[in-house]
């Protein structure tokens, strides 16, 4: 099975459109969204709508948290507590009621998905580098576990010590596994174009994809709804 995995749209409906259309190419068996539909970009309700309909699962981000009041803006920046802000105030009833259900893990087919990291998800914590990935290994449920949030793609493996009783018993269990998928909607590794992951059940493979999208209108967007400027400059640098 090939499982398709997308998060941190971030109400950019440009990079969504263009994700959605790379994935129709591809055929994976279903999308999986790892949260954060809503946040930064200027088409929140619009991508959740999408999303929606093509998503076999989709996990609650700490921005579509705030967006429906589950989480503190005290712990966000000035930027995205702006946007949260001007989130809320267009998405309609029955979006917020849809976001305020979501869960915050979801375990399927042999899968641990998170937003943020497996150990304490409703904390947030981002996982940039395997200093960060160290302590989460043991919250895997299973072999691999795909996260989001942070907005910059890794692949972590689980490096164990040579004494280590796992290593050295009769039926050692595999080393565990955390992907971050990346973002789709506002990439922060100095790339600007989208990224998303296609995970193959079989072979054991992830692919990391890359689109181009039209980064001049999703920018343009956020201006003309008032958002701040560096929402819709960051765009372009891919941070």
């Amino acid at each position: 099975m090939k499982t398709a995995l997308i998060s941190d749209i971030h109400g950019n409906l440009e990079a969504l459109t263009a994700a959605l259309e790379s994935l129709e190419k591809r055929q994976p068996d279903k999308i999986i969204c790892l949260g954060d539909i809503v946040g930064y970009g200027a088409n929140p309700g619009e991508c959740l709508d999408l999303v929606r309909s093509q998503a076999s699962a989709i996990l609650l981000g700490n921005h579509d948290a705030a967006a429906v009041g589950k989480e503190n803006l005290a712990y966000f920046n000035e930027f995205a507590r702006a946007a949260v802000i001007w989130t809320k105030s267009v998405l309609t009833p029955e979006q917020k009621d849809f976001i305020a259900a979501l869960p915050l893990v979801v375990k399927q087919d042999g899968l641990h998905l998170v937003h943020a990291a497996p150990k304490n998800p409703q904390v947030w914590d981002y996982i940039f580098s395997y200093y960060d990935a160290g302590d989460q290994f043991d919250a895997v449920d299973g072999r691999i576990c795909f996260v989001g949030h942070s907005h910059v793609p890794g692949d972590y493996r689980e490096v164990r010590r040579r004494d280590s009783l796992a290593v050295h018993s009769a039926d050692p269990a595999p080393p565990r596994r955390i992907v971050n998928i990346g973002s789709v909607g506002q990439p922060r590794d100095r790339n600007p174009r989208l990224c998303y992951v296609i995970y193959d059940t079989e072979s054991d493979e992830v692919q990391f994809i890359r689109e181009e999208y039209d980064v001049e209108t999703a920018s343009a967007k956020i201006l003309r709804a008032g958002l701040p400027v560096f929402l819709a400059e960051r765009l372009f640098w891919g941070y």
